[in-house]
């Protein structure tokens, strides 16, 4: 699903990304971890093709993104979901029109919006909530809008972007549930995360990454609780 292979982006102030080569295959569900500046955000950056490498090669799916042509960008793009802690919802929209917008931009035909946002609303349990308003739900209910709308092109990869930052501890284990659902439905899920507790608690697949470089990709308890060890500059809880 994704391969990097001795990718670097690096800026002006020397951030970024060095030398990263890792791979994450379909249908995986994996954490990406890291201190603020690491270069979590210019690894997301560089799938979505919003920056362009110095050097390496980038695979995403079928699309060798170094070389993606600029008019081939918007169908990449279509094939990722993205899940957002501030949830990016439109205020004036229902949570019926703020999934079916997602559609609506690629002029998809209203019974087939209608049926499909209808079932994206099922999958995260608030299709009672169609007519409401952003303003009008919890925190909890307003990240299961943006997850319905991140997956309703039925993407192959969803990128959760600490999408549990703004939620208490039992809407938390909600939306954890509801992402592991999605994973298990097929989707490839990449979750960026501050949260050590989650991590433990999923036990998936953790790549770590600190000033620029891959310095940790193992599975279980944050990749390695079993050695005893708790490096706290790299993971920089917030």
């Amino acid at each position: 699903m994704i391969r990097f292979e001795h990718v670097t982006k690096l800026y002006d102030d020397n951030s970024g990304l060095e030398d990263v080569s890792v791979e994450i295959e379909d249908g995986e569900f994996v954490f990406l971890v890291g201190p603020s500046g690491a270069g979590k955000s210019t690894f997301i950056k560089l799938i979505l093709k919003e920056r362009d490498a110095d050097s390496g090669r980038i695979q995403v799916g079928d699309y060798e993104v170094t070389e993606l042509p600029e008019k081939l960008i918007p169908q990449l793009r279509r094939r990722i979901g993205i899940v957002f802690q501030d949830f990016r919802l439109l205020p004036k929209k229902t949570v019926f029109e703020n999934v079916a917008f997602a559609m609506e931009i690629l002029y998809e035909r209203k019974s087939v919006i209608k049926k499909r946002v209808q079932q994206a609303l099922a999958l995260v349990g608030i299709e009672d909530k169609a007519e409401r308003y952003p303003q009008e739900l919890s925190a909890g209910e307003q990240q299961r809008v943006a997850i319905a709308r991140a997956i309703i092109n039925n993407p192959k990869l969803l990128i959760a972007d600490e999408p549990t930052g703004n939620l208490d501890p039992a809407t938390t284990d909600e939306i954890m549930q509801l992402l592991l659902e999605i994973n298990r439905l097929g989707t490839t899920v990449l979750m960026i995360t501050h949260a050590k507790d989650i991590v433990d608690k999923m036990n998936k697949r953790v790549i770590a990454i600190d000033s620029g470089r891959i310095v940790r990709d193992e599975y279980g308890m944050y990749g390695f609780a079993e050695a005893g060890e708790f490096d706290k500059g790299v993971f920089d809880y917030e």
